[in-house]
């Protein structure tokens, strides 16, 4: 495989974080610098360093967590927040969020500590499906309706059509679905403010085919090795 992916695949970084480690000669591959991205590698006979230190490849693991609200999708916070960590502190590998929910956002929210998923995942460019239930303020007619899955104009541009399922409103407030393959922060709740419809609560119930069946608010399962495969799948990624 090429050295780049073997980095990625070690929990380094993302395959494009890692090429730009291995151009700034960081990387030795038995001994000697390299700076070629095409160099490939044995991960059975190389010997391969990082700042010289070994490199080896780690047994991944994927997770599906169902965050509650209160909790920062993070390794770390610096204000003292409880991260998404504590929530699986019995699992004794080093683990990262997959993207990001908000600290008040509840819901489906992978971990891993594989690097090139990651990237494959949050990746704009592979249009991953993710489905949100959402409670807004006031009762929205059909026409907010229609310029939340026609598109709506944010300050960083216009967002993707959407679908949207209406589930109930009233005076007070209106419950809908939101089916968007965008990644931007803190969209869904960015577009509701846009119509005039801020968030009182959002939950994330869906990641490409993955949702919340079976696993309890706070608590998290792993990813059948298939469910991953299939994952990968949806981003039509090819190995190199």
């Amino acid at each position: 495989m090429r050295l780049a992916k073997y980095l990625a695949q070690a929990g380094i970084a993302s395959r494009r974080q890692a090429e730009e480690i291995i151009r700034m000669g960081r990387v030795k591959l038995n001994g000697l610098i390299v700076t070629e991205l095409a160099t490939r590698v044995n991960p059975k006979t190389d010997h391969i360093e990082l700042d010289d230190r070994i490199v080896e490849l780690q047994q991944h693991i994927y997770i599906l967590l169902n965050k509650p609200p209160g909790y920062i999708s993070a390794v770390n916070d610096p204000w003292g927040r409880p991260t998404v960590l504590e929530l699986v502190k019995d699992i004794n590998k080093r683990i990262y969020p997959v993207g990001r929910l908000d600290y008040d956002t509840e819901g489906l929210l992978l971990l891993t500590n594989d690097g090139e998923f990651t990237n494959l995942m949050i990746h704009p460019r592979y249009k991953i499906e993710k489905k949100y239930a959402a409670c807004v303020a006031g009762k929205i007619e059909n026409t907010a309706l229609r310029t939340l899955q026609n598109g709506v104009y944010l300050e960083d541009g216009m967002t993707a059509p959407a679908q949207i399922h209406l589930l109930s409103r009233d005076d007070k407030s209106s419950r809908i679905e939101l089916l968007i393959h965008e990644g931007r922060k803190r969209q869904v709740k960015r577009m509701c403010a846009a119509i005039g419809h801020p968030v009182i609560s959002l939950k994330r119930v869906a990641f490409g085919f993955l949702t919340l069946k079976g696993v309890e608010l706070g608590n998290y399962r792993y990813l059948q090795e298939n469910e991953v495969h299939r994952l990968k799948a949806l981003v039509l990624y090819d190995e190199i």
